[in-house]
Parts: C-alpha cells; structure tokens; sequence
C-alpha cells in the first residue's frame, strides 16, 4: 500500500527541468567532441587542400608513401608529375602529397652582381 503511493509521487514528480538535466551530458559531450576533434580536423584538410593548390613546378615534396621529390609538372587539378630521380618521372594524384619540404629560393640577381 505504501510502495504505490509512493511510485505515484515519484511519477508525478517529472518536469521539464528534469528532461533538460537529462540531456546536458549529451549536449557537452557532443560540444567537447567538436572542439577537441572535429574542428580540428577540419582546419587540417582545409590546410592541406590549400597547400596542394599551391604547388608550383620546382617545388620540393613528400608523398605519403614517403618518396621525396621534385615537382617537375603540374598536368591538371588532380594530378602532377614528380621528378623522384634524375630522368625518372611518375605521374601522382595531388591529394598523396603529405608535405612540402621547402620551395625553390627565387632567383636573386643582385647576389649575381656581387
């Protein structure tokens, strides 16, 4: 007789307020995964997509197979032609470009001079 009275109690008890309470670590949990990993990772590809613009004939690259070579050809917006030895030329999707190592200095024609 006691025990139904007070599930009844408890029942009756529930509010708005106590959905909200229920939902909160939900919500922080799918805030902190934004900040801390979607952004992020966001930010890089948006970086790595700039930097596969920019290259440039001459550029000095890493694959992310880890070959290191020269760009000696940009064909089209996917794809370029690397120069991974003297003479030996291959064809690579833009996208497998890991880093660029460093870009060619430019030709300074007063260190010629002096």
């Amino acid at each position: 007789m006691f025990i139904s009275d007070a599930m009844a109690q408890a029942a009756g008890a529930a509010g708005g307020e106590n959905v909200l309470m229920q939902f909160l670590p939900f919500i922080l949990i799918i805030a902190v995964f934004y900040f801390l990993m979607i952004r992020p990772q966001q930010k890089r590809v948006k970086e790595h997509k700039n930097m596969v613009a920019a290259l440039r004939r001459g550029d000095n690259v890493i694959t992310s197979g880890g070959i290191v070579a020269k760009v000696s050809k940009v064909i089209d917006d996917n794809e370029i032609e690397l120069e991974i030895a003297s003479g030996v030329k291959v064809k690579v999707i833009k996208s497998t470009i890991s880093t660029v190592v460093g870009k060619p200095a430019p030709a300074n024609d007063t260190a010629d001079k002096k």
